[in-house]
């Protein structure tokens, strides 16, 4: 199916969700965080992941996996010291998922990161 069309969209839902970022391997499918749902489109406006351990640091990933298999990295290893926040995507920058793409993210040491996401879901339905 094809991703809706942004002049006759006729529902625009914002949302919001948290995850707590395990340690699998980004090709994980525990590492999906969203994904497009049929015949609709996301526009990711933010993502922010905060180091949650107060004494070490964690290497975050976050990237987005088409549908056609192909991955591509927001932010690849980047450290994040303890106590401290990165913000991958800020509203100046947003990106948007198709139909079957899906937003993906981990860090180094489970538990040790959160990931929080603000996004909208257009639909022209």
């Amino acid at each position: 199916m094809a991703a809706p069309n942004l002049v006759n969209v006729t529902s625009i839902l914002g949302k919001i969700d948290g995850h707590a970022l395990t340690a699998d391997a980004i090709d994980n499918a525990n590492s999906s965080v969203i994904t497009a749902a049929s015949d609709k489109l996301i526009k990711i406006n933010s993502i922010i992941v905060a180091n949650v351990d107060g004494t070490d640091s964690v290497d975050i990933d976050v990237a987005v996996n088409l549908a056609s298999d192909a991955r591509f990295y927001l932010a690849k290893t980047v450290a994040l010291p303890a106590d401290s926040t990165l913000v991958v995507i800020g509203k100046d920058s947003p990106i948007y998922l198709e139909e079957g793409d899906e937003l993906e993210a981990r860090a180094s040491a489970a538990s040790d990161a959160e990931l929080v996401v603000s996004y909208e879901i257009l639909d022209d339905a």
